[in-house]
């Protein structure tokens, strides 16, 4: 009974500790969620403890992800007057950017000599991992494979988002959340929040809105990458 304690403890020590690190040092590099996953696995692999046993410990905190994706929903309703104006652009949006996500993630893995398990497991890199788990799952491809995929590309979003967007002069709050949301999920849109409530509401908009249109496409590009793919191969070779 103790030990389910002892994990969770550490869990939320080492979270405090490495977001004051990350508020002091100012830079995107110094995320929170990467510094905690280094000091978590170094402290796992030094004390010989294996994940199972961690991740089974942690199970109360887990639990809380589903409440926390569903809490994103109060910044998107003190929006709703503004979305209810670009509600078709914004539909049309999500949907390019979902299509794409899963397309251009498709062919690179193909492409990298990844099979059909690994292609249906990083097709949904880009929704919330309750979902692209369930997604891969359904797809015949490995959920945990595909939850590394989600965090992989959560990290990169809170990473470099910004910096792009600078980058290129995207300046619109909109534009911003919308394009977070799309791509890096909860990550990308807890990163938003943090910085503007408006961009955050958009980004936490995407968020959901891709994670249904993907839900829905997912079983159509699936087939349809494999069969272009084998054609593009056949027609070069």
């Amino acid at each position: 009974m103790i030990w389910p304690l002892i994990a969770c403890l550490l869990t939320i020590i080492v979270f405090l500790v490495t977001r004051k690190v990350a508020e002091v040092v100012g830079s995107p590099l110094f995320n929170p969620l990467i510094l905690s996953v280094i000091i978590i696995i170094s402290i796992l692999l030094l004390l010989k403890i294996p994940y199972q046993h961690y991740f089974e410990a942690n199970k109360p905190i887990n639990s809380l992800l589903q409440p926390a994706i569903v809490a994103l929903a109060f910044p998107l309703y003190k929006q709703l007057h503004q979305i209810r104006a670009h509600w078709k652009s914004i539909l049309l949006i999500c949907t390019v950017a979902s299509s794409f996500a899963m397309i251009s993630g498709g062919f690179l893995c193909l492409w990298l000599g990844g099979n059909e398990t690994i292609l249906a497991s990083v097709l949904a890199k880009s929704v919330t991992t309750p979902i692209a788990m369930t997604i891969s799952s359904s797809l015949g491809g490995i959920p945990s494979i595909s939850a590394i995929c989600v965090l992989c590309a959560g990290i990169f979003g809170v990473i470099f988002a910004h910096s792009i967007f600078r980058f290129i002069k995207v300046d619109k709050l909109q534009a911003r959340g919308l394009s977070i949301g799309a791509v890096s999920h909860a990550l990308g849109t807890a990163r938003s929040m943090e910085l503007n409530y408006q961009e955050g509401a958009y980004s936490s908009l995407a968020l959901v809105l891709c994670s249904i249109i993907t839900s829905i496409l997912s079983p159509v590009i699936f087939p349809l990458i494999k069969l272009i793919y084998k054609n593009v191969t056949l027609i070069l070779m």
